[in-house]
């Protein structure tokens, strides 16, 4: 009987362990979760904080789920060491524990810029259950909210803090919203529509300070201009978690460096999630958490028996009704590009698909849902499609059926 280690509880570890007893219902699987509670939906976070769910409706799992796929789950377990040559590690706690294959899943960590003021009481990042406890805390006391960063995850936690009652503003040092996600004119029609919600929107600002003496207060940027935000969060990314794999000599670079079977350069150690950089990218997105927690876990139980070719970003945001779907290389411009959009500010919709050499690249979808699933197909099928480009995005044209045509 294989005995299988993974360190971290979040949505890769789960994946994969749950992945690990349906291959090898024979294996004996332990998590090992830094954190005191069970796996939760980090995605569902901001409506915990907006007062819409209580943590019950958070958890994933009850405990009796894993005890019935014989998952052991180690919480409040911090990992202190790896000795890859003896295939062991300590706990800080002082405990060890012995492996035959071990998966790295440690997720990453808020990215604090060095902003004068970050240490202020009143100042939180949004990453964990207990990240989001305090902030909803914080918030019962405030009246003034002011997020830094425009992201995916800024948005949807500053519309859970707006839900909640406060005046809120959000800084994006961008030119526009969600540069990742969306391009200068998909972003207008955004913004547009979070304004009309009652929020306020600064873009292309630069933080200069966190106003307060022990508390925060408000935010300067470097135009002198003054937010006001009893809570201040800041959302500027994630940086991977690489102690433990950098202290037991495994490769790394911005994340832990693994091949196509999500393999380490550590005999029988693999890693998935936000920790794990693949062909020199973290995508820090929970789809590709997922897929790559898959392809390990199948690789532990047999290995070479699955490969990662990297994953198409697909992210969705949601906010009071304004569906955002994101795919491929959505903002992507150039010469060797042809774009094409299709814009009603008005209705607050905006679709816009990038081609390249006849192929649909990267799709953007605001205000409008239908055909998601279609443009995936069409993107992962890589086929050309350029007899059809003039007819893409009217009303009429049946994508579905371009796409199972194409599947």
């Amino acid at each position: 009987m294989s005995r299988h280690i993974i360190i971290g509880n979040g949505v890769a570890g789960v994946t994969a362990a749950q992945s690990i007893v349906r291959a090898d219902p024979a294996a004996e699987v332990l998590i090992f979760g830094a954190e005191p509670q069970p796996y939760y939906q980090r995605p569902r976070l901001w409506e915990f904080i907006a007062g819409q769910i209580e943590t019950g409706a958070l958890y994933f799992r009850p405990p009796e789920w894993y005890a019935a796929r014989g998952i052991q789950v180690h919480l409040g377990a911090q990992v202190a060491a790896l000795d890859t040559a003896e295939h062991s590690l300590m706990l800080a706690d002082g405990n060890s524990a012995s492996y035959d294959r071990l998966l790295l899943a440690t997720g990453a960590r808020p990215f604090v810029p060095p902003f004068a003021g970050a240490d202020k009481a009143g100042v939180f990042v949004l990453r964990t259950l207990d990240d989001a406890q305090a902030i909803r805390k914080r918030a019962q006391d405030s009246s003034t909210a002011a997020v830094i960063g425009g992201g995916l995850l800024g948005l949807e936690t500053a519309r859970a803090l707006r839900t909640a009652g406060l005046e809120v503003t959000v800084i994006e040092f961008a030119p526009h919203l969600l540069p990742r996600q969306l391009d200068a004119e998909g972003a207008q029609v955004l913004q547009s529509l979070l304004q009309a919600q009652g929020m306020r929107i600064l873009t292309g600002a630069v933080i200069e300070a966190i106003l307060g003496d022990e508390r925060a207060t408000g935010v300067r940027l470097r135009d002198g201009a003054l937010v006001d935000g009893e809570l201040v969060l800041i959302s500027a990314g994630i940086r991977s978690r690489l102690e433990l794999a950098r202290e037991a000599g495994l490769e790394v670079n911005r994340g832990v460096v693994v091949d196509e079977h999500l393999r380490t350069g550590a005999t029988d150690i693999y890693a998935a999630g936000d920790a794990t950089e693949f062909e020199g990218v973290i995508y820090g997105i929970i789809p590709a958490a997922i897929q790559q927690a898959q392809v390990a876990a199948a690789n532990m139980v047999t290995d070479g028996s699955a490969t990662y070719n990297g994953t198409v970003p697909a992210t969705t945001l949601k906010i009071a009704g304004i569906d955002l779907t994101s795919l491929g290389e959505a903002t992507a411009t150039a010469d060797e590009f042809v774009v094409l959009r299709d814009a009603d500010p008005a209705s607050g919709l905006y679709r816009r698909l990038t081609l390249r050499d006849g192929k649909i690249i990267g799709a953007i979808l605001l205000g409008d849902r239908r055909n998601v699933q279609s443009l995936k197909q069409l993107i992962s099928a890589g086929r050309d499609v350029s007899a059809h480009s003039d007819r893409l995005l009217d009303q009429s044209f049946d994508l579905r059926a371009l796409a199972q045509d194409l599947s």
